[in-house]
């Protein structure tokens, strides 16, 4: 299966215009304009994806940076966010009271100097997003699509998830009094991610087929039953998102790296940074590019194959095959947007196998910092890049932030495995009890529901939880 996307070109990168004269959902192709509050995720012309843009703002660069650092004292607790004390640059709602947090980010930069050496580079440090309140990196992205979502009056929202954006969504939901819709692969998710969203009240449903079938039938569902959809194709999703860079930058001294090296799953995070960078480099407050590298697992590199297979215009779905499930997408929904962050930022997109993620994950691990397996992609790229020379070579003095998406409890089996030597490329876990005392009442109980990958069986199981 083949997604079809316009010719892309530097040339094209270089004219992208962040700006427009009033907050809107614009088309990134066609450019078309639609209210800020349309419940769309596609451009209906073209069908390509949304931007969220604002006119330009205006204010001093030094001014509003002394500002961002201020709030981190208040205590108002939009202000103690990593995602609102940074709200002049995500101006989409009308009050400060529709603002949903939790709070969250404000992550640290963390040095690592047996990771730097493991990948023969001298400067490098990693962002860990694990920090945040659900463990990953999602919360940034999901505080911002869950107060879109109460800006428009939605009362449920939903997402196809490997794991992360459904524990995200479910306790962000859930703090916002709204409901929430999980769509997991069935035996596709760690139980640990599983089990955030079954605690947070969410309808989980397990779903027999992969998260691009979970993600292509949710699509097709939502409108009829009225819910909103907080996968990456949201572009409120991606603002939250933004603030990464913004709390990056602020703790590099607003002197930016010379990479950031970012896991690519459904390529979200990788395109939110470029066009957080992309907006900083117009206002005059980035002090020059990093290039954005993208890392796939290489059971599930779409990406990388278009790069560099010559077709670069074009992604062909692959059967995702990786144990780094955080990332185990065959067809990313943000891919084009990718594409421009890198072209934009002279970056480059790479691949690397089970067993580099798996030995590198065991590195960071060493410098007294956990990760989930598809963070650790990262460093195995950064080692790929520096130390063998291949696709395009990573310079051993360069400046280097790599970041980390989850934190390790996320796949707490993996590292067991890994490090009992019993870690397999395909392996499947199930949950017994060996011993038996006195059994507990599951008063509340929200067990996950098994459902056939049909739009019939969908609705069904939605509607009975919606009624």
């Amino acid at each position: 299966m083949e997604t079809m996307a316009t010719q892309p070109s530097q040339d094209a990168a270089e004219a992208w215009q962040p700006w427009h004269d009033e907050r809107a959902l614009r088309c990134i192709n066609c450019q078309r304009t639609f209210s800020l509050r349309a419940i769309l995720y596609h451009c209906p012309d073209c069908g390509d994806l949304l931007d969220v843009v604002y006119p330009r703002p205006q204010f001093d660069p030094e001014a509003v940076r002394k500002r961002w650092w201020r709030r981190r004292a208040s205590k108002k607790h939009i202000d103690q966010s990593g995602v609102w004390r940074f709200r002049e640059l995500l101006p989409f709602y009308d009050d400060e009271h529709q603002l949903v947090t939790y709070p969250e980010g404000n992550t640290p930069l963390l040095d690592a100097a047996r990771s730097a050496r493991y990948a023969g580079v001298r400067h490098l440090r990693f962002k860990h997003l694990g920090f945040n309140p659900t463990g990953s990196f999602k919360d940034y992205g999901m505080v911002a699509g869950v107060t879109q979502a109460r800006i428009l009056g939605m009362r449920a929202v939903a997402c196809a998830s490997t794991g992360n954006t459904s524990a995200s969504m479910a306790a962000y939901a859930a703090r916002a009094g709204l409901s929430a819709i999980v769509l997991v692969p069935e035996g596709g998710v760690s139980f640990a991610k599983l089990s955030q969203s079954l605690d947070y009240g969410a309808l989980t449903l397990q779903i027999r087929g992969d998260f691009d079938a979970a993600q292509t039938l949710l699509q097709e569902i939502a409108p009829d039953l009225g819910i909103y959809i907080l996968n990456s194709i949201n572009p409120f999703r991606l603002e939250g998102q933004k603030s990464v860079m913004l709390e990056l930058l602020e703790q590099c001294d607003w002197k930016a790296p010379d990479r950031i090296v970012v896991p690519g799953g459904n390529l979200g995070n990788s395109s939110s940074y470029g066009k957080a960078l992309r907006e900083l480099d117009d206002l005059g407050m980035l002090s020059k590019r990093p290039r954005i590298t993208i890392v796939q697992a290489g059971g599930a590199a779409p990406l990388y194959d278009a790069f560099t297979q010559g077709h670069p215009d074009r992604l062909v779905r692959v059967h995702a095959r990786t144990l780094a499930t955080a990332i185990k997408i065959g067809a990313p929904v943000s891919w084009k947007k990718a594409r421009r962050a890198v072209n934009w930022s002279d970056g480059w997109v790479t691949s690397v196998g089970e067993q580099d993620i798996a030995d590198a994950k065991a590195i960071i691990g060493s410098d007294g910092i956990g990760c989930e397996p598809a963070s650790a992609t990262t460093l195995a790229a950064i080692r790929r890049l520096a130390r063998e020379g291949t696709d395009k070579r990573v310079d051993p003095d360069e400046d280097i932030v790599a970041i980390l998406t989850g934190n390790i409890l996320k796949d707490a089996d993996y590292t067991l495995r890994y490090h009992s030597r019993e870690l397999y490329e395909e392996f499947t876990t199930e949950s017994t009890v060996v011993n038996k005392g006195k059994k507990l009442e599951s008063n509340y109980a929200n067990p996950p529901v098994v459902v056939d990958a049909t739009a019939e069986a969908l609705t069904a199981a939605i509607r009975s939880r919606l009624a």
